[in-house]
């Protein structure tokens, strides 16, 4: 099933799914799928996203390759939560090895832990990929379905203490557009106001894993991180300003006319 048939089975069945229901249970098998990786988008997405033109696949890719299965999953009739409205909270992305443009990834996607939220119900997605039966990547990502919940909610965090800024990003009102057409994830919220606007985003906003992408592009050697943890906080309207922040290990995407508002937070090692 393609993406966009994925997307639109998941407009369809939403509306008669309630996410935190008693009992919910996740569904157990895992979807696979090989991937031969195509070098017009593989292009298209190293552009987009800062990373160098040639050499090593970015860390962030198999994502992208397999965000289909992903979808796919989270569409089934059997998936408990709603895909319309899930928001990407975190991932955790481990590579073991780096690995070629001209390697056949075998890619595995299930959804592992399902629990309650502060604000709703959140879902743990593992993805694997595999180069000759050999585990060479694999992350975790949590995904949010928001509804009312009797869950306390925790104390409040300090705030993360600003790292020095690197460097400022103009982001124009077509980023959504282009870094769809080069990931396949062509979500509405992304696209055009009008469409962002039926979901309650004033403007469309980034794509959280573009955030992630090109701030992994700005490290000295990006084919070299072998492990990554990111945080979406706040959505990123387009068009607009943000501030990349680093200490060389942790890093930060910043907005706002005083650039307090933090969009992302994340570290690499």
């Amino acid at each position: 099933m393609s993406l966009t048939l994925s997307l639109a089975r998941g407009a369809v069945t939403s509306p008669f799914k309630r996410a935190g229901r008693p009992g919910a249970t996740l569904p157990a098998d895992r979807l696979r799928l090989p991937a031969a990786i195509a070098p017009g988008p593989l292009a298209a997405y190293r552009t987009i996203c800062g990373f160098p033109a040639t050499g090593p696949l970015p860390v962030t890719y198999p994502h992208v390759l397999a965000f289909p299965l992903a979808m796919r999953l989270m569409t089934r009739g059997d998936f408990p939560l709603p895909v319309t409205g899930l928001v990407h909270t975190w991932i955790e992305i481990t590579a073991h090895r780096t690995f070629q443009p001209q390697d056949m990834l075998e890619l595995t996607v299930y959804a592992h832990e399902l629990k309650p939220h502060r604000r709703g119900t959140e879902v743990t997605v593992v993805t694997e990929a595999r180069l000759a039966g050999e585990l060479v990547w694999e992350s975790r990502s949590g995904y949010l379905s928001r509804h009312t919940t009797h869950i306390e909610a925790p104390a409040p965090e300090a705030p993360s203490a600003p790292l020095p800024a690197v460097a400022e990003w103009r982001l124009p009102g077509n980023l959504g557009r282009r870094y769809g057409a080069a990931s396949g994830d062509r979500n509405p919220i992304h696209l055009h106001p009008l469409t962002a606007r039926l979901f309650g985003f004033p403007r469309a906003i980034a794509h959280g894993m573009w955030t992630v992408a090109r701030c992994l592009a700005e490290a000295p050697d990006p084919a070299t991180l072998r492990t990554v943890r990111a945080d979406f906080r706040a959505p990123v309207l387009l068009p607009g300003t943000v501030t990349y922040a680093s200490d060389g290990h942790a890093f930060q995407l910043r907005g706002g006319p005083d650039g307090e508002r933090l969009h992302l937070t994340g570290t690499t090692g």
